[in-house]
């Protein structure tokens, strides 16, 4: 026995391995200090526990009997620990076949509280039914108004039921008595309002009250005839009234259209306001139609009588109509418009004014072009019921808009008979330049256009305005800007060579006037002012415009002819200024410069064409101080043509001696530094000039001084001259590189071998370069720079 026990544990012991996780749980349930119990169970520590020595090995017997008496007890323990879960397994099955009994009771109370509601309400369906026959006959609507809700709703339940004869012929009673009310309704409301015949009779009655009550439960038809026959007979006499044939009919009589409803509306509050129920809004509904058929017959007495149609008729009816429908908006909600015979409306026009003006349909448009500046107002809210009416004008909008052209055209011109008249603009050295008021009474006049058209139509009207306002931009550009520009005239007023030699300044005057050149500053505001103002004039039609019509709102090229006017405008003071500057220029390259003997103070042509630079800048400075980046592109545009200007005819002063370039020199300098001032001469403020300006001015001018010390410098030997060159000028052109030699009278046998090794000694380009050599140098004073060039710039220097 023992064997087969030792046998069996160690079996088990193979078998059974429980994981850490399984371990931890058996530990936490049964927790034990039996070191039989642990996972790390050693059995020779164990052995070595109970008997430690020698001597203990004499109770060897107990300790095995003991440990036999727990083996036993563990085994009984887990014999009655199984026997118990056959037990469990057979109490399952009891408590199974329990809560079988327990469903089926439950099952068996729902289907029987089912069935006790199911007869209470077929008992309540068939009284329902019954007494909702007799009371359809009677006319008691009062009551069946709350019945027949009950018996529909009570109905609902026997849905499924259907096919239970006795419950399908109840359905079809209710259908039955369902139809008949709303025969019988409808008959009576014929009766007491007729749609023929005579007038209609006196004030509501309680049973025509009811009886829309039980319209409100009955087919959803009912109420929308009720309501249809009834706004009919309510506007009949209208229909009358306003007959094609009525003189009442015509636009200029429009406002008894209005006035005749609005009579009619109090007099639907006072005698019917209370029958019909709040929520059919039966004011708003007469209202609505009354707009849909004034639109119909409006339109079609506009198709007949379109010859007698003028745009001040048309736009008494067009301001009389949307204050109508402005009125409308502060009554109603709107809440009918997609009910009925008529469609709500596209989606309804801002109310703001597309100018920023203060309030949408202001008739006398006051304000300047000031209010374009002004902060946006808030959005008002939508107006529903905007174009109801007003819609109908729309195909009669040409005439509106062949009168808008008409009107431009003769503000055009009035705008070039007055400029003739009462001439260009005074000059302005404080506010700078002057815009021509002729400005801002044409976009006031466009604001105009633009609210009125606006008020009607965000469609096609729009767009025809639209080409109307690019029309009129264009020849306001080339009628009354460009076409007011002074013209150049081929007779020069500059100076002569002689009076230069003789200094005499002043004696000569540019070639505008400085009326002229106001107002060319004055055209060139202007134009500014045009081209942020249509710019803003876009924005505003696409805002008013349908969406799906905005990118047919393009004035881009209107901005364009602005700008090309500004462009225009800014050459001719450049060209004025440059041209006044050319006799100095050329009397420059007509001087003697290889007779000079000493170098004295600035050349006379130096001093004319400072003269010239202080009689203009100032004047142009000072009438565009408004629009100051343009003042700036002029700087730039006059340097930018000067600078190489004076370059060219500084090459045609040859030859020149030692001491001429020395004076060239010294007049070079007075001109940079004279450039470098340009943009604050004659100002009492001085401003520094844009960095832009100054790098132009500062590498021009420059070029111009290395090429006069490259003149000054000996060419012996040659090879110093020619790296000298390189140095100062990093110019690879043999062109240029001739030029200097001419400058400096060499003879061309000695031009030839110079030019030759001009070649030798030019850099090698870049690798991968394209063109010709780009030279880059750095261009110090050279080494054999002569003393007479240093002692130049020291004099140069005592000057300043």
């Amino acid at each position: 026995m023992e064997d087969e026990e030792l046998e069996f544990a160690e079996d088990l012991e193979a078998v059974l391995h429980l994981s850490p996780e399984v371990q931890l749980a058996i530990e936490q349930v049964f927790p034990s200090q039996d070191p039989l119990d642990r996972a790390d169970f050693n059995a020779v520590e164990y052995i070595n526990t109970l008997f430690p020595t020698e001597q203990s090995l004499a109770n060897i017997d107990d300790v095995v009997n003991k440990i036999r008496l727990k083996i036993r007890r563990l085994d009984d323990n887990i014999r009655t620990v199984v026997r118990g879960q056959t037990n469990v397994g057979q109490d399952g099955r009891q408590v199974k076949e329990i809560t079988r009994d327990i469903k089926q009771l439950d099952h068996a109370k729902r289907h029987l509280t089912t069935s006790i509601t199911t007869l209470n309400h077929l008992h309540m369906l068939a009284g329902g039914v019954d007494s909702l026959e007799a009371m359809t006959r009677k006319r008691q609507y009062g009551e069946v108004a709350n019945l027949l809700q009950g018996v529909v709703n009570v109905l609902e339940h026997f849905q499924k039921y259907m096919g239970i004869p006795q419950i399908r012929q109840l359905s079809e009673r209710v259908k039955a008595a369902q139809s008949e009310l709303g025969t019988q309704i409808l008959a009576d409301f014929e009766e007491a309002f007729p749609s023929q015949g005579t007038k209609r009779t006196g004030g509501p009655s309680i049973v025509l009250r009811d009886a829309c009550l039980v319209a409100n439960v009955l087919d959803p038809r009912i109420k929308q005839e009720i309501i249809k026959k009834f706004i009919r007979q309510h506007l009949s006499e209208y229909l009358v009234l306003f007959q094609e044939n009525q003189d009442v009919a015509w636009l200029d009589k429009i406002d008894r259209r209005y006035a005749w409803i609005k009579r009619q509306l109090v007099d639907y509050e006072e005698k019917y306001g209370r029958m019909f129920p709040e929520e059919w809004c039966m004011t708003e509904r007469i209202a609505v139609e009354f707009c849909h058929i004034t639109r119909t017959e409006l339109a079609k007495l506009m198709r007949t009588r379109a010859r007698e149609i003028e745009v001040k008729l048309l736009l008494f009816a067009i301001q009389r109509t949307t204050n109508f429908e402005g009125l409308l908006a502060k009554r109603f909600s709107g809440c009918t418009l997609n009910d009925g015979p008529g469609k709500k409306l596209d989606t309804p026009l801002e109310p703001t004014n597309p100018f920023l003006e203060d309030e949408v349909g202001d008739d006398s448009v006051s304000e300047k072009d000031e209010d374009l500046d002004r902060p946006k107002k808030p959005k008002a809210p939508d107006n529903p019921f905007h174009g109801i009416v007003s819609k109908c004008f729309e195909p009669h909008l040409y005439v509106y808009i062949e009168s808008q052209d008409k009107n431009l055209g003769e503000l055009i011109d009035r705008f070039v008979a007055d400029f003739r008249t009462q001439g260009p603009p005074k000059s302005s050295t404080d506010e700078g330049g002057a815009v021509l008021p002729s400005c801002a009474d044409l976009f006031v006049y466009y604001k105009k256009c633009m609210v009125q058209c606006s008020q009607l139509s965000t469609g096609e009207p729009m767009i025809a305005l639209t080409t109307i306002f690019q029309k009129y931009l264009r020849e306001y550009a080339w009628k009354i800007l460009s076409g007011n520009l002074p013209k150049t005239s081929s007779n020069s007023g500059g100076l002569t060579i002689s009076s230069l030699l003789k200094e005499k300044e002043g004696s000569e005057v540019a070639k505008f006037t400085v009326d002229e050149l106001c107002l060319i500053c004055s055209i060139l505001s202007t134009a500014e002012y045009c081209l942020a103002t249509t710019q803003q004039l876009e924005e505003k039609l696409k805002e008013k415009v349908d969406k799906s019509l905005v990118d047919r709102i393009n004035l881009t090229g209107e901005m364009d002819t602005f700008s090309t006017v500004i462009s225009n405008s800014i050459q001719l003071l450049v060209q004025d200024l440059d041209s006044a500057c050319d006799p100095a220029l050329t009397a420059m390259s007509k001087m003697p410069w290889q007779s000079v003997e000493h170098v004295g103070d600035q050349s006379p042509y130096v001093t004319s064409v400072i003269m010239h630079i202080k009689q203009n800048v100032p004047v142009i400075r000072d009438n565009l101080a408004s629009t100051r980046k343009y003042f700036t592109q002029f700087c730039i545009k006059f340097t930018n043509s000067f600078i190489p200007k004076f370059i060219n005819h500084l090459f045609r002063c040859k030859p020149i001696s030692m001491v001429g370039a020395e004076q060239l020199l010294l007049d070079t300098h007075s001109l940079k530094t004279v450039l470098l001032d340009l943009p604050s001469i004659g100002s009492q403020v001085v401003r520094k000039a844009p960095a832009s300006y100054t790098k132009i001015v500062v590498k021009g001018m420059t070029r111009a001084e290395m090429i006069l010390k490259v003149v000054m410098a000996p060419h012996e030997p040659p090879v110093v001259f020619v790296d000298n060159y390189i140095k100062l000028l990093a110019d690879g052109n043999p062109e240029t590189f001739q030029k200097i030699l001419d400058m400096k009278g060499l003879k061309r046998s000695e031009q030839s071998s110079m030019i030759e090794l001009f070649r030798q000694r030019l850099p090698a380009p870049p690798s991968g370069a394209d063109g010709g050599p780009a030279l880059s140098f750095n261009a110090p004073t050279p080494e054999q720079e002569s003393s007479r060039i240093r002692k130049l710039e020291k004099l140069i220097k005592k000057r300043l």
